[in-house]
């Protein structure tokens, strides 16, 4: 092989010899299992009373609204007498209302809440003394390393800045799999370390990444979790001030019955119009939402996997997760773990908790609507699997709803579309099917079939402001606040922005309604959703991939519009919000994913963007270098070859199941004619992953032939 060179034998005392990561401290973890019963609480009884009149008010609320809607569409049903079909798409109606009226009520309670509360104007007001060691945990899987190590310094440099930084470790848990994304990792860490001037900075890989996000972070309690008494757990797209940070260990320091403390994440960095409607529309409803919820949820919250401080002891004896029975997409490991974790937890006795008028937590949201789909697949497979953990021992009811809730998201998708054809079904049964005017046994008179249109449309106008009564109460919130108005660019370009993202919101709600009852059938058919990276830059979609993602909604735009104009051009122009939004769904998806630039969409972060978010973008901008070939970085790089090398783990029996690394070095060096580059692009990923992991094999094909 060509100018195959032989690494320089590393330094002694070089910091790329040294493994980056602490001495040990083991911390086991209870084995996962669902069926624990419940232990003595550790919240105060009052706070538990407290609760019960708040929970029964929301539903209370909710049965009232869904029992006084369902009434009025019995009445436009039942003229002529109730058919099975009629009856059928009352049932759904029940359903799908009471999943409505139950938001509805939370989001006004959370409407209240805010109402009452006097914004914090003391932003620059004294941090708490805090003392606890606290591990900011980063779990990732092949994300950019760039971008990623840009927002870490961000969110170092500011907790830094806030003179608590000494009680602060970081650790990168990787569970990467490709080469070069992997070597990467190492590299920017190393510049990052050099960087932030801190030795409190780890780096770990795993090479076999079992039970996803999940086993990484139980692998990190397992082997360095006893020295530590809380633990942050951040995703790749996460930001954080560090004023936040430290005020999150104060509160659940202060609070021992706490076992997670969950902030609410900002969306920020959107760059396409699809992005930026999320990212207005969590920024302006959002926090009205989280108030409603945290106001009764009360210490049976929920966990949302990022940005939040979890005591790690309560973790280690709670929250272990089994793996459910079965096969894939139902069996395995568990994906949507957060959920479940939170419910151990609190089965446990442990307080869940949400402080969702925090600020300073950040997160990134998907560029495109097939990329939110294909996360939201994901998430769909991990909801489901709920189903066999709602009957679990011990659980909270709050703990159940929380799951049931979760499985709802997913599951009301394929209800409304139901709801949807079952109603055409009626009307196109209506205008086809001759009615019987005289019904069996003996009638003087015929019975007309007939139904009360303008009852029809009551409904339909009370449901619709269930639906949208949240974002109008969102909106008079910000109007009544003369320093949100400002931060929202004032009264009149916050209206625009909120009707522009319904009627936006309005045009991609069907298409999402197809992909995720696409995505219920495949769960159920067994198809499982698998592990793949999310992508994060803009939204571009090629042509061809929208004509083939975007197919199956047009196809049923067509084919429901053909049917309700079969009835009547009336009932086409009743159905028309859902059909328009399925006929251009192509021209849609490419529309939304393009970037938007203007400021019709525009937050507080986007007009004055916090310190760390600013620092983070900066620094993001800078890190233009892009990800070379593993083989090749490390060839060219002895510091990090040795570093690499350094951080392996212990010399272990090969798996079966993994690829031959000397196979792979005798296929490399089979052409000396070759230079070292091409002879590299010769190897699979497995086969360059595989060296990765041996250090020999790895000495072997660097070195001359």
């Amino acid at each position: 092989m060509g100018p195959l060179t032989t690494a320089p034998r590393p330094v002694a005392g070089d910091i790329a010899t040294q493994r980056l990561l602490p001495r040990e401290s083991p911390l086991p973890m209870a084995p996962g299992d669902l069926g624990k019963s419940r232990v003595p609480d550790r919240v105060p009884a009052a706070a538990g009373h407290a609760m019960a009149w708040r929970r029964g008010l929301i539903l209370l609320a909710t049965a009232a609204l869904t029992g006084a809607g369902g009434y009025e569409m019995y009445r436009v049903l039942e003229v002529g007498g109730v058919t099975v079909l009629e009856a059928t798409v009352l049932a759904l109606f029940l359903v799908l209302l009471a999943w409505v009226s139950f938001s509805f009520a939370s989001a006004l309670a959370g409407f209240f809440v805010l109402l009452a509360h006097r914004p914090d104007t003391a932003t620059g007001a004294e941090l708490p003394a805090v003392s606890s060691r606290t591990a900011m945990l980063l779990p990732t899987y092949n994300e950019d390393p760039h971008r990623l190590t840009a927002r870490l310094r961000a969110i170092i440099e500011s907790l830094e800045a806030t003179t608590h930084g000494e009680l602060f470790d970081w650790y990168v848990l990787s569970d990467s799999t490709d080469p070069d994304i992997w070597v990467a990792e190492e590299k920017a860490l190393l510049a990052l370390r050099q960087a932030v001037g801190t030795s409190r900075l780890y780096y770990r890989h795993r090479a076999d990444n079992t039970a996803r996000k999940a086993g990484n972070i139980a692998e990190w309690i397992t082997r360095f979790g006893a020295v530590y008494d809380f633990m942050i757990v951040l995703d790749a797209d996460s930001l954080m001030s560090g004023q936040t940070i430290v005020r999150l260990v104060h509160a659940i320091e202060t609070n021992p019955t706490a076992g997670l403390v969950q902030t609410l994440p900002m969306v920020v960095n959107a760059r396409s119009l699809f992005s930026r409607v999320q990212q207005f529309a969590g920024r302006l409803y959002g926090p009205m939402i989280a108030a409603g919820v945290a106001w009764w949820h009360g210490s049976e919250g929920n966990y949302w996997g990022h940005n939040a401080i979890i005591r790690v002891k309560a973790f280690a004896e709670a929250a272990a997760l089994p793996q459910l029975r079965g096969r894939k997409p139902f069996g395995g490991h568990i994906l949507s773990h957060d959920f479940v974790e939170a419910a151990l937890m609190r089965r446990a006795g442990w307080g869940i908790y949400m402080l969702p008028m925090l600020g300073g937590s950040y997160e990134e949201v998907p560029p495109s609507l097939l990329d939110f789909a294909a996360r939201d697949r994901r998430w769909c497979q991990g909801n489901l699997q709920h189903l066999a953990v709602v009957p679990a021992r011990g659980l909270h009811w709050v703990s159940r709803l929380h799951f049931l809730v979760g499985i709802g998201a997913y599951l009301t998708a394929p209800l409304w579309l139901l709801f949807l054809l079952l109603g055409m079904l009626i009307s196109l049964q209506a205008r086809f099917v001759r009615p019987e005017y005289f019904p069996k046994g003996f009638s003087l008179f015929p019975t007309w079939p007939a139904q009360d249109p303008v009852l029809a449309i009551w409904v339909f106008v009370a449901t619709m402001g269930l639906l949208l009564m949240p974002k109008l109460l969102s909106l008079v919130l910000v109007w009544m606040r003369r320093s949100e108005r400002r931060e929202f660019g004032g009264p009149f370009r916050t209206s625009a922005g909120v009707f522009a993202e319904i009627l936006v919101s309005a045009l991609m709600a069907p298409v999402m309604m197809i992909f995720q009852s696409i995505a219920v059938v495949e769960i159920l058919a067994g198809r499982d959703a698998g592990w793949q990276t999310q992508r994060r830059d803009d939204g571009t979609v090629e042509r061809r991939e929208l004509y083939r993602k975007y197919g199956i909604p047009t196809l049923c735009g067509v084919a429901m519009a053909a049917s309700a104009y079969a009835v009547s051009l009336p009932l086409l122009l009743w159905m028309s919000p859902v059909i328009v939004g399925l006929l251009f769904a192509v021209p849609i998806g490419a529309l939304t994913a393009k970037p938007s630039p203007g400021k019709l969409f525009a937050t507080p972060e986007d007009r004055e963007p916090p310190l760390v978010l600013r620092r983070a973008n900066e620094l993001s901008a800078a890190a233009g270098a892009g990800i070379r070939p593993a083989l090749v970085a490390l060839r060219e790089d002895p510091e990090l070859l040795a570093f690499h090398v350094a951080q392996l783990p212990s010399p272990r029996a090969a798996r079966p199941d993994t690829v031959d690394a000397n196979l792979a070095v005798a296929r490399a060096r089979a052409d000396a004619s070759e230079t070292f580059e091409e002879a590299a692009a010769h190897l699979s990923s497995r086969e360059v992953f595989s060296m990765l992991n041996d250090g020999s094999s790895l000495s072997t094909v660097l070195q001359k032939p």
